[in-house]
């Protein structure tokens, strides 16, 4: 009698391993998936969002039932993140919400962006598996920057050539709207560039790294977003500034010349792609921000609505008016008129204030001061310490989107707000385990070097 032949079983440790590396590739996966998906404003986009994060979090806790025990890898954003969701609970369950249906889809988002951020704190563990996902997004940024390039030398008015968008918008790359290209590079620039003077990676993959984050840069302004230049510079600033609080150790090291160069050859390919495809359209952009700014500030369409927002608070200051209510409330506090649907407040702080109120905002001031506090004391050695590069990196591209923030609703967007949030965890996390277990003892050069950062 020939039976059947049975499977070989995989051995437990191993089974769990395959299980880890299925939850951070799928996580970072996802988050990958959202911006191609158009920035994941579509409901299928955001299904998509939310039931991965919910599969892998299922799975995760498959992997936890492997291992006959519980174990939970603890972030200090996690109590402000609970501390939000208690706040939208009581939202919907004390009927403050101006539009309930609109609050509980937007607490499911919420909770997928809660997941994702559990799963980078429970599989982002080690030093090694930051260094790939650190390639991969470098890579993944150059390639969304590549695209955007081509889309920008061909365009047609339509998404990847195909699709025409249904209420217009200025395309840029995968995005409806270039302001929201320009917030996910915000996000993705500090990673190559980092990269691009630090000490863990060849000259050559330093050297590629610095073009593709000039590349990257490039395309933000090539976008015409005044926001993302804006944001783009801040970044830029807040680096150099970091740089040059190191400037003595490094100039001692005789490493000062190295990273001149290799930011003059940043300056060199980023002037010249501006150059080569920006011509007279990025100027006549550029300079129009002082203009803009002036019609802005003696009221523009933005002011208004910044204003009419700030009513909408004053009206219900407390809970606010709910999660997510934000468009339906508006019109009956426009100040002005409009054929356009205004769906946001072009501003996430002041959006947030609106819909959380006093409780909510305070909440997110709690959540910023956790990130800075807890990363800010890991970049004292980020040149020659995976932990301190992926830190200032992540530090770097959340500080960009902040500031974009004010004038635009990046956050409003689940692609760019599922990133953030991750590299806000990421940002705020313990420092990654190395491959040995021993703690390295800290040479005087990396003192001195943490002594002149100290002060960031």
């Amino acid at each position: 009698m020939f039976g059947r032949r049975k499977k070989p079983r995989v051995p437990h440790k191993s089974r769990v391993a395959q299980i880890d590396t299925i939850l951070l590739y799928g996580t970072f996966g996802l988050l990958m998936f959202g911006p191609l998906s158009f920035g994941a404003v579509e409901p299928w986009s955001i299904f998509i969002l939310e039931t991965g994060a919910a599969l892998l979090t299922l799975l995760w806790l498959r992997k936890q039932w492997l291992e006959g025990e519980l174990t939970i890898e603890w972030n200090p954003l996690f109590l402000p993140m609970a501390g939000f969701a208690v706040l939208i609970l009581l939202q919907v369950v004390l009927g403050s919400s101006a539009y309930r249906h609109d609050t509980i889809s937007g607490a499911l988002l919420y909770c997928a962006y809660a997941m994702l951020c559990f799963l980078a704190a429970q599989t982002l563990l080690r030093s090694k598996q930051a260094r790939k996902i650190a390639v991969i997004l470098g890579l993944y940024g150059l390639a969304i920057a590549a695209f955007a390039l081509l889309q920008g030398v061909a365009p047609n008015g339509k998404l990847y050539w195909l699709r025409q968008p249904s209420m217009g918008g200025w395309i840029y790359g995968p995005y409806v709207n270039h302001n929201h290209y320009a917030g996910l590079m915000e996000l993705l620039v500090p990673i190559p560039l980092v990269m691009s003077l630090t000490r863990l990676v060849d000259e050559r993959e330093r050297i590629a790294a610095g073009i593709a984050a000039a590349i990257m840069v490039g395309t933000v302004f090539l976008s015409g977003s005044r926001g993302g230049m804006l944001a783009i510079f801040v970044e830029l600033v807040v680096f150099a500034v970091v740089l040059l609080r190191q400037r003595v150790v490094l100039l001692r090291q005789k490493r000062g010349m190295r990273i001149a160069v290799n930011l003059a050859a940043f300056a060199l390919v980023l002037v010249s792609l501006l150059t080569w495809l920006g011509g007279k359209e990025l100027t006549t952009r550029i300079s129009s921000i002082s203009t803009e700014t002036h019609t802005e500030l003696s009221g523009g369409m933005r002011i208004s609505i910044d204003r009419d927002a700030f009513l909408m608070f004053r009206t219900k200051p407390v809970l606010g008016w709910g999660l997510g209510s934000f468009p339906v409330v508006y019109p009956q506090f426009r100040s002005f008129y409009t054929n356009f649907f205004v769906n946001e407040a072009h501003n996430d702080f002041l959006q947030l204030l609106c819909e959380m109120g006093l409780l909510g905002f305070a909440t997110m001031v709690w959540f910023l001061i956790v990130l800075y506090r807890s990363a800010v004391r890991k970049i004292g050695y980020w040149m020659s310490d995976v932990s301190g590069a992926v830190t200032f990196a992540c530090l770097l591209g959340t500080t960009g989107i902040l500031v974009h923030s004010l004038l635009d609703f990046n956050l409003q967007i689940p692609a760019n707000a599922a990133l953030f949030y991750v590299l806000c965890t990421i940002a705020a996390a313990r420092p990654l385990l190395q491959r040995s277990r021993k703690r390295r003892p800290v040479s005087t050069e990396e003192e001195e070097i943490l002594a002149a950062s100290e002060v960031v």
